[in-house]
Order: structure tokens, then C-alpha cells, then sequence
């Protein structure tokens, strides 16, 4: 079974079938046995009907206790035999079932972090997690049909084998029967696969909505906005249901004629077998083994719906898995390294210069607009962006991460102890911590610096899970810093405090900063501000105060706020 630390191997992405396949391909071994156990033990449970009416008809009838004596013993045998195989057929095919899970968990994980910074621009975390908690395990069960699937399929042509030598007849009512009876379940499995679709379309879109709204109920709440957003998410919640309920109508179909169907066949050729043996055309020991050889096959018929059912929902679960292994990061075409020296940072589009060793700050009445900018100087998105007169989609991407940091005030923050969250290693976040204002959550905390954190730190204050984030940023020590609205959830003391330091610790590095708040403005060396995404004024925070009204306005309005 794969370990940790295995490589799981290049994905067939080309489709969902091809993708099941490949986790079929990469344990063939394993998926052979799975083969040979289910096949061996489904052709000895045939065997069984056949011992039985040869321990009728050599010993039972003509009274040669020898003779079933002997009949008897095998028939012993070969059931403890089989109850064994039984065990190793269940025990390789759970083997088979994990290292699919596993397996598709480490790609699925593989390609989240291959992603990076561009995953949540390219899909949700509603399907990433419904991934993780449903179609990993939903492939894995599809998988069954390496085992039972092919087994059933030997059990089936050894019962007509045995069955042409009893009577062509019912030999030829059972090689027809059964392919009919899987033929009556397949629109039913089609039905399935399109319900399920849908179904788990709509349980993406929830699961985004409920990791949104854990993320933003605070603010939601504060907005007045709550009761709309849980009416939307109770409308979808239903629509869910509703969908739920289809697919649950089309699978009590399908395991009830998975049962049914079978049920009423052995019933046919039981009917069918007594009357040969009224007419003498068969023995009574040949009667019970073609009712023997009838039950058995009510197993694999059984296996053959189940798989049908299970391939179907697998398949829908394969390819939400192979669409999501399918996304790209951001392309790197860059062949050129970074500048040699400080330089500035150029965003054409908007007009942003960002110039090296200055605090900048990039003011906007849409916080929106002023990220979109620095996700274009961070190299997030496609631009025009320059570093240097250099444009940035030439430079290679691995040198533009080492020299260039993009601090979201919303960046995730992982469970563990707080000097893992912010620093991941082992170096010492007492100045950094200093500099965010972030000594008095340390003193606060039990253990200090090894006080465990949630996932997001959200047994942290929204201020608090700021300045963590800013730690974290200045523990990085980037050459150039761009910090998205690093103090919006701070009070005005505070602010005024990280505004003071951040500016003495980042002094004579580039960084840039988007804020309304004057507390920061006033410590920049240079303000630009924005209107509709585009630079309209430069200058420092006191010469725009008194030059441009608009900005004025802007930054009166936020002063209104934080009295």
C-alpha cells in the first residue's frame, strides 16, 4: 500500500473511467489477487451445488455410505477452503480500496499545493474539501469491481459451463437471463450518474457558501446582513435536499432490482428445473444442483448491480477529481533573473510606481481596486506589470517569491502552536512581534508562543489574527513588501503604534501598503491615490489633504470612523 512518502505516480486526467483505470494500474499486483481470490471464491461457492448432488446421487440414493461419506468430506473442504479465500478476498481488496484513497489524496493534495496562490483563484474551497471528505472515498469503493466485479463474471460463465452439461435448456435460459436482468438495471445506473452529477454540483456550490460564511459571519452580522445570507443558504440548502431525494429515489430502485430481479429469475429456472425432473429428464441430485447453481448466481448478479452502482457513482467522483488535477498554476514563461539592485515596481495599467526603499501607500475609496494592483506587482494575475523596466511575466517566478511578498490580511493561517503559524522554523519573531504590536496576544496566551492556535487562529480576535498575519509577513524579511490593508480590524491606538514601527523596522526596504486609515497615511513617504483603479494624485499624506478633495473626503470620512 502506498506510504507517506511514496510517489503516487503521474494521473491519467484525460477522464473519469481513465483515471479509475490508472488507480487500477498502479497496484497491479494487488488488483490481479483481488481478481483471482473473487473469482476463486465465486466459482467454489458453484462447487458447492455440484458436491451436494453428486453426495445425492452416488450416496444418498443407491445408500453407499462410503460415497457420502467421501462427498461429504470434500463438500467440508472445499466450504472451509472457500471461507478462507473468503477472508483473503475481503482482506487484498480493502488493500486495493486504501491505496486508492491514499493514493488519490496524495495527488489531490500534490496538485492543491502545485496550485499555490493561484488555487483559490481557480476554484473553491467547497470542492477542494468535498474532494477530501467524499469523492476520495466514493472512487475508492468503485474500485470493488476488480475484486467480486471480475469474479462475478467467472462465476458466471463456470454455472453455464456446469449448467450445459445438466440440461442446454436451463443452460441457455441463464446465459440469457442474466445479461437481460443487467440490461433492465442500466438505465437506471445512467439516471443515477446524471442525479449524481448534479447532486454533487450543488454540494460544491454549499460547501464554498458555508466556508464563506464561517469566514465572514462576524462581519455579516455586523452589516445586518445575516438574515438574507441564511435565507439564501436555507433556499439552497432545500434545492440540495430536493436533489438528495433524487438520487436516493434512483438508487432504492436500483438495489431493490440488484435484489428483486435475481429473486424472481431463480424462481423461473427453480420452476423450470422441477418440471424437467417430473419428466425424468433430470435426476433429483442434478434438480438440487441447478437450484444450487441458480442461488449462487444470485451473488454475482448482486455484485454485478452493486458495481454498476458504485462504477457510476465513482466515475462522477473521478471527474470532479481529474477536473480539478486538470488546473494549471500561473504560467511561467520567465527566463529572465530579478534586478540586481533595488528598482521600482511599475503597474502600467493603474499608473502605480512603487519606488525602492520608500514606504508607499496606495489610497482608494474600493479597497478592491488597490489590491488588484498589488496582486498584479506581486505577479498573482496577468499584467504589464514592470520590476526595473523588466516586465515581470519575463522574470522567472521562483526569483519574483523570493524578493517579492504579497501580505493579504486574509492569508490563511494554519493549525498549531503560534510560533509555527508565524514562523514555521525556529528563528526568533520577538522583533517582528514588537513591530506588529503583537507582544501583548504572546503575554495573553497560557504558553506563550507554544500556545496551540485553531485552523485560521479563530481562537484569536480579528485584530489579533491581523498582526499574527503581519508577523509573520515581517519575519520574512522580503526585499519588497506589499501589505493589503494591514490594519483595517486594528483600533486607532494600535494602528497609530504599527504604523510608528512598521515604518522604523521596514526603513530603507520597499514596501507599499493599501489603507484609507490617516494614522498610516501619515507615515508614508509617498500617498497615491486612486479613483476607478487609476492614479490620480501623488504626494504625501499632508499635500494631498490640502491639493485634492477628493482624497480629502476619503480620508476625513475613515477619521469619522475611527473617533
Amino acid at each position: 500500500m502506498i506510504d507517506a512518502y511514496e510517489d503516487p505516480g503521474t494521473p491519467d486526467v484525460r477522464g473519469g473511467w481513465r483515471y479509475l483505470w490508472w488507480l487500477v494500474r498502479r497496484q497491479p499486483g494487488r488488483s490481479v489477487a483481488g481478481a483471482l481470490l473473487g473469482s476463486s471464491w465465486m466459482v467454489l461457492l458453484a462447487a458447492t451445488p455440484y458436491l451436494m448432488a453428486k453426495a445425492i446421487d452416488e450416496g444418498l440414493e443407491p445408500g453407499d455410505w462410503a460415497a457420502l461419506a467421501g462427498w461429504c468430506f470434500a463438500l467440508f473442504a472445499v466450504g472451509s477452503f472457500n471461507a478462507w479465500l473468503s477472508i483473503m478476498r475481503h482482506r487484498t481488496m480493502t488493500r486495493v480500496r486504501m491505496d486508492a484513497n491514499f493514493r488519490t489524496v496524495k495527488v489531490v493534495v500534490g496538485q492543491a499545493v502545485r496550485l499555490g496562490a493561484a488555487l483559490s483563484r481557480r476554484t473553491g474551497a467547497g470542492e477542494v474539501v468535498t474532494i477530501g471528505v467524499g469523492d476520495v472515498q466514493t472512487i475508492a469503493q468503485a474500485l470493488t469491481v476488480v475484486g467480486p466485479g471480475v469474479g462475478a463474471c467467472v462465476a458466471y460463465l463456470t454455472v453455464a459451463a456446469l449448467l450445459v452439461s445438466v440440461s442446454p435448456l436451463l443452460a441457455a435460459v441463464v446465459l440469457l437471463g442474466i445479461p437481460a436482468i443487467v440490461l433492465l438495471v442500466g438505465p437506471f445506473l445512467s439516471c443515477l450518474q446524471g442525479a449524481e452529477t448534479e447532486y454533487r454540483d450543488r454540494q460544491g456550490v454549499l460547501t464554498s457558501r458555508i466556508a464563506d460564511l464561517a469566514g465572514g459571519l462576524r462581519v455579516l452580522n455586523g452589516l445586518g446582513g445575516k438574515g438574507l445570507v441564511a435565507d439564501a443558504f436555507h433556499r439552497d440548502s432545500r434545492h440540495l435536499q430536493a436533489q438528495g431525494y433524487r438520487v436516493g429515489a434512483v438508487t432504492s430502485w436500483v438495489q431493490a432490482l440488484g435484489v428483486g430481479l435475481p429473486t424472481l429469475f431463480l424462481a423461473v429456472v427453480t420452476w423450470l428445473a422441477a418440471r424437467l425432473a417430473a419428466q425424468g429428464e433430470i435426476t433429483v441430485g442434478e434438480l438440487v444442483a441447478v437450484y444450487g447453481y441458480v442461488a449462487v448466481l444470485v451473488g454475482p448478479v448482486a455484485f454485478w448491480v452493486e458495481c454498476g452502482y458504485q462504477l457510476s457513482r465513482g466515475v462522477v467522483a473521478a471527474r470532479r477529481v481529474v477536473r480539478f488535477l486538470r488546473l494549471e498554476p500561473l504560467e511561467d514563461r520567465g527566463m529572465r533573473d530579478a534586478p540586481a539592485e533595488p528598482s521600482v515596481l511599475h503597474d502600467p495599467e493603474s499608473g502605480v510606481s512603487i519606488r525602492p526603499g520608500r514606504l508607499t501607500a496606495l489610497a482608494c475609496a474600493r479597497p478592491t481596486d488597490t489590491a488588484t494592483v498589488l496582486d498584479r506587482l506581486a505577479r498573482y494575475t496577468p499584467s504589464t506589470a514592470t520590476w526595473g523596466g523588466v516586465p515581470l511575466d519575463e522574470i522567472r517566478l521562483p526569483r519574483i517569491r523570493e524578493h517579492i511578498l504579497l501580505a493579504d490580511h486574509e492569508a490563511d493561517l494554519f493549525a498549531g502552536t503560534l510560533r509555527e503559524v508565524i514562523t514555521g522554523a525556529d528563528s526568533d519573531p520577538v522583533a517582528a512581534l514588537h513591530a506588529a504590536v503583537a507582544d501583548d496576544i504572546v503575554q495573553a496566551l497560557p504558553d506563550g508562543l507554544d500556545s496551540p492556535m485553531d485552523a485560521q487562529a479563530r481562537n484569536l480576535s480579528g485584530g489579533q489574527r491581523q498582526r499574527i498575519r503581519l508577523v509573520r509577513a515581517l519575519l520574512a524579511d522580503p526585499e519588497i513588501l506589499l501589505a493589503i490593508e494591514p490594519t483595517s480590524a486594528l483600533d486607532a491606538h494600535t494602528e497609530a503604534l504599527v504604523a510608528k514601527r512598521l515604518r522604523q523596522t521596514r526603513e530603507g526596504r520597499t514596501t507599499a501598503v493599501t489603507t484609507t486609515s490617516p494614522l498610516v497615511l501619515d507615515h508614508a513617504d509617498t500617498v497615491l491615490y486612486l479613483v476607478d483603479g487609476k492614479v490620480t494624485a501623488t504626494g504625501t499624506h499632508q499635500q494631498l489633504l490640502t491639493e485634492e478633495p477628493g482624497y480629502r473626503a476619503l480620508v476625513a470620512r475613515d477619521a469619522e470612523v475611527m473617533k
